[in-house]
C-alpha cells in the first residue's frame, strides 16, 4: 500500500521537483527531497495543514512565495521528468523513508554548516549540501506514523 494516494501526474510533479532541488546530490539526495514532499502531505500540521494532494504541496505558497524555490526559478522543474526520476518518485510515494529525511518537513542548503534549528525546528541530519529538519517533539505527531 503506498504512503499516499497518487496519480501519474503526481509522480511527474515529484520527479521534476526532486531533480530541480537535488540533482547534484544524486539519487539518494533526490529521494530525500521526495520524502520531504510526501511527509508534508501526510503531516497536516504546522505550515502544512489542509494539503490534500501532491500538487497542493508542490505549489503551496507561504509568505508570498512558493515553498519550493524551483517552482519560481527552476528551469529544471519545467523540463520533462526522466525515467530514473520517475522511478525514484514512485519509490518515495510507495514506501521509501530514510534518515535524515525520514520525518523531515524542511530542508535547505545553507552554503555553510547546518544550524542546530531552522525556524525553531530541530536539525535531523545532513546529506551533502542539504540540511534536514524534523518537527519539534509534540508538534506534529502525524508525520511519525
Amino acid at each position: 500500500m503506498p504512503r499516499v494516494k497518487y496519480r501519474d501526474k503526481d509522480v511527474d510533479l515529484i520527479a521534476r521537483m526532486m531533480r530541480a532541488e537535488a540533482e547534484g546530490e544524486g539519487n539518494q539526495g533526490m529521494l530525500y527531497v521526495g520524502n520531504v514532499i510526501v511527509n508534508r502531505l501526510v503531516a497536516n500540521c504546522l505550515d502544512f495543514r489542509d494539503l490534500r494532494s501532491i500538487e497542493d504541496v508542490i505549489y503551496q505558497v507561504q509568505g508570498g512565495n512558493y515553498s519550493f524555490e524551483a517552482v519560481q526559478k527552476g528551469n529544471l522543474f519545467y523540463s520533462p521528468a526522466r525515467a530514473n526520476e520517475q522511478r525514484l518518485a514512485r519509490q518515495v510515494l510507495d514506501y521509501w523513508r530514510d534518515h535524515p529525511g525520514k520525518y523531515a518537513l524542511w530542508y535547505f542548503n545553507p552554503y555553510a554548516p547546518c544550524p542546530p534549528t531552522w525556524y525553531n525546528q530541530p536539525f535531523a541530519g545532513q546529506f551533502k549540501n542539504h540540511c534536514y529538519y524534523e518537527p519539534a517533539a509534540g508538534t506534529c505527531e502525524s508525520v511519525y506514523r
